[in-house]
């Protein structure tokens, strides 16, 4: 009797194989790609291949993307980091603290978000939202920096 046998699926992927495996266009993986996010290489038919660890990158990729997180920051964070579980567990500490410092400014901004519409204060004591760390606060309120680089012509 015939048995069939199931291919083990294999560690080198092409860029249609790796877009459709991770949910990304092709044109995404090119992106990336080009970004210095992943890492591919021709064939002597000049063909795109990628290894198969390529996946997780994307997916870390795509969640760092939907948080906010800039492209130039997952790459540096993803060039620092070893390809091995140690790796990834340090990735993910790393991240941790610049998501939970997103986290209580998106809650800040939730919560507050009704006595800002419509203010246009832009340098005020008590609005962390969009002027934290304000250094010209103390001197008034509104575009200090331009008026003084206007007087100063």
């Amino acid at each position: 009797m015939n048995q069939m046998r199931i291919a083990a699926p294999s560690s080198i992927l092409t860029v249609g194989e790796l877009a459709r495996r991770s949910g990304v266009s092709v044109s995404a993986v090119h992106f990336w790609e080009r970004q210095g996010l992943i890492e591919g290489w021709r064939t002597a038919g000049n063909q795109r291949r990628y290894h198969r660890a390529t996946l997780r990158r994307i997916a870390i990729i795509k969640v760092a993307q939907t948080v906010g997180i800039p492209l130039s920051e997952i790459k540096a964070r993803l060039l620092a980091m070893p390809s091995c579980k140690k790796g990834w567990v340090a990735l993910a500490d790393d991240w941790r603290s610049d998501l939970d410092g997103r986290i209580a400014l998106l809650t800040q901004l939730r919560d507050q978000l009704e006595t800002c519409i419509g203010c246009g204060c832009l340098s005020v004591n008590d609005c962390p939202l969009r002027n934290p760390e304000d250094r010209l606060a103390g001197e008034g309120s509104g575009p200090l920096h331009m008026m003084q680089t206007a007087v100063a012509r």
